[in-house]
């Protein structure tokens, strides 16, 4: 505390900020990890930085979140950055979102993250929704019925999600063993059927 700076300080030695709601404190947390994930990443993003960077003790944001993982899953915002599939043949499509899905998930920390989350916290899994209603939807609607895109959103995340999770957190040996060319050719189809296809194929 400087001289003449008459505030409170956390443990941490950060200026209190005046009192604040539980609302505040909470959205105050939300931003700063949100900067703080952006900047440093998943891994190397922690509690203790966090807390500094919205003036508040680590015992607080832990008292709001639980774990890094449920904050995580709380602030981050994903952008799955999903190809324009309407210009390929469609026998294509499902091969293409396949392996689309596997550089996502390969390269980015931050989803897997995310994954594992959801297995156990509510807030992770309606993240996760909601990423794939909001953007999987919209670009099935350029491939096939609109009204049917909010199903067909859903089928593809039962193959997407499910994959990952045997893959990239359970590492069940079977599937963590499949070439990128193996996956692509056991899942490409039934996603292409998700994607283009009807009851009656």
């Amino acid at each position: 505390m400087t001289a003449g700076d008459s505030r409170p300080t956390t443990q941490t030695g950060v200026p209190a900020r005046g009192k604040r709601s539980g609302d505040q404190t909470r959205a105050t947390i939300l931003t700063a990890a949100r900067e703080r994930f952006a900047a440093d990443g998943y891994e190397r993003a922690t509690i203790r930085a966090i807390a500094a960077d919205a003036a508040i003790d680590p015992a607080m944001v832990m008292r709001y979140f639980g774990t890094k993982e449920k904050l995580f899953a709380a602030a981050a915002e994903f952008d799955l950055r999903l190809p324009d599939l309407s210009g390929l043949p469609r026998e294509q499509v499902g091969a293409a979102l396949t392996n689309h899905f596997l550089d996502r998930w390969e390269d980015d920390e931050s989803l897997k993250a995310l994954l594992r989350a959801s297995v156990t916290n509510e807030v992770a899994a309606d993240r996760m929704r909601q990423l794939f209603a909001e953007q999987l939807g919209p670009m099935i609607s350029t491939l096939a019925d609109p009204a049917t895109a909010a199903t067909r959103a859903g089928l593809v995340a039962t193959q997407a999600l499910g994959f990952a999770l045997c893959r990239y957190v359970l590492a069940l040996p079977p599937v963590a063993a499949l070439s990128r060319e193996e996956a692509v050719a056991w899942l490409g189809p039934t996603i292409t059927r998700y994607l283009t296809g009807s009851l009656s194929d």
